[in-house]
């Protein structure tokens, strides 16, 4: 579960060009759920993202992951319950290393750092069983450089690295923004599959609208840094595309 309690964050304070990225915002994610924030760009979803995340603290409030409070902790801190995904295809893997090498990177993420880990053939044999559910052949090329892969396929071993370790948060920011329609379609059903299988509690960026109605239990809106709209469970399955593409008009 992810809570933030009266949330505040201005970037440049008291400069001509200050901005109250996030206005007070009180907000719990609950266990399990998959929620996405929608916003025109300046409403203050990235800088959310972003303070979950660690990477940005508050000013003031506070944020707390399952009941551990976290206001203070950059995000190499809270790597041992967030997992994110970056709208950039080239973030969150090492492409001078092989396939197989960025898992093993992966699975050290927040284990003791051993030369044994990810060397056995088990640990191999699973990576193998679970690149070959994306579909995109991929499975028998573990020892091809990340750096030579698509931005579509490198996205999608990004997210399935993203649950080899230990992981309760899923983190979204835009990951199907920069690819193919072809690779984005894969790239959000492995991200929805995997929050499934694994029960992770998820946040989703996106100004892609139609991904807004397709995933997620919940869904919210922002707008100079406050939340303006807050849809859930049997009513996030009763918006249309229509409602929401209005909120925009």
């Amino acid at each position: 579960m992810i809570v933030l309690d009266s949330v505040d964050k201005v970037f440049n304070s008291g400069k001509a060009n200050q901005v109250h990225a996030v206005n007070n915002v009180s907000l719990t994610v609950a266990d399990g759920e998959f929620l996405v924030i929608v916003g025109s760009n300046g409403s203050g979803k990235s800088s959310l993202l972003n303070l979950v995340a660690g990477s940005v603290l508050p000013g003031r409030g506070t944020i707390s992951i399952n009941n551990t409070d976290v206001t203070r902790l950059n995000d190499y801190d809270r790597s041992k319950w967030i997992a994110r995904v970056f709208q950039n295809p080239l973030s969150g893997t090492a492409p001078d290393l092989s396939i197989i090498d960025n898992f093993r990177l992966a699975a050290l993420r927040t284990s003791a750092k051993g030369f044994s880990v990810g060397v056995t053939t088990a640990f191999k044999n699973s990576i193998r069983e679970k690149i070959a559910t994306l579909g995109m052949g991929l499975e028998n090329k573990t020892g091809q450089l990340m750096g030579t892969l698509s931005g579509g396929q490198r996205q999608a071993l990004t997210l399935l690295m993203s649950v080899t370790d230990i992981c309760k948060v899923l983190l979204l920011d835009e990951p199907a923004a920069a690819l193919d329609p072809r690779s984005a379609d894969i790239v959000m059903k492995t991200a929805d599959n995997i929050i499934r299988d694994f029960k992770l509690t998820s946040i989703l960026i996106t100004h892609n609208l139609k991904d807004a109605y397709n995933y997620g239990n919940r869904i919210i809106q922002m707008s100079e840094g406050c939340i303006i709209k807050d849809i859930k469970g049997e009513n996030k399955t009763q918006l249309t595309q229509n409602e929401i593409f209005t909120w925009f008009s």
